[in-house]
């Protein structure tokens, strides 16, 4: 009895300290970020474009040069849209196009992208900061950097494709004709 009573006492000292072990799915999305980080790619959590949806979902960011920002648009996998939206390409909806038609490069690369993107994948967005990823991170790391070699072509494709103007500085003092002129 005195063994059966030492062992449950154990049994419940241990038990936290396994509580707080990180799964292995925690443990392959910690390497999953650690590498993303080291690629260049930012990765946070936030909640997703996408309607009814509560909670937030892990997205990973590639940003575009300040001076060369990118188109806005926002492609949704087919499960998560509605059939109203404009169909795309390989089960994907445009719910936000692009103002202007993309440079043939860089379709080619985007449906190159949305073909080997997982089925875990819901949203590709793009603004004039960023391209982002929203994904549940169901691959490795090793399987990620592959994703790369897609995502890295069309971020330089879309680059310097902003539908906003860039803004100029403004410029400071004038000649006296400006000054006596207001004046």
């Amino acid at each position: 009895m005195e063994w059966l009573i030492i062992v449950f006492i154990l049994m419940f000292v241990i038990a936290p300290v396994m509580w707080l072990k990180p799964s292995p799915r925690q443990q392959r999305q910690m390497a999953l970020r650690s590498s993303a980080g080291k690629q260049g790619v930012t990765v946070k959590m936030a909640k997703p474009p996408l309607h009814h949806f509560r909670g937030t979902m892990p997205a990973y960011r590639w940003h575009y040069p300040q001076s060369a920002p990118g188109p806005d648009f926002l492609l949704v996998r087919d499960s998560n849209a509605s059939d109203a939206l404009e169909p795309y390409h390989a089960g994907w909806r445009w719910r936000i196009a692009p103002l202007r038609p993309l440079p043939d490069v860089a379709s080619q690369h985007l449906q190159t992208l949305l073909e080997h993107l997982p089925q875990d994948a819901l949203v590709l967005e793009s603004n004039a900061h960023s391209l982002t990823l929203w994904w549940w991170e169901s691959q490795t790391a090793e399987r990620f950097t592959r994703y790369l070699a897609d995502i890295e072509p069309l971020k330089e494709a879309l680059s310097g494709l902003s539908d906003r103007p860039p803004v100029k500085p403004l410029e400071t003092g004038g000649t006296e004709e400006e000054g006596s002129e207001k004046g």
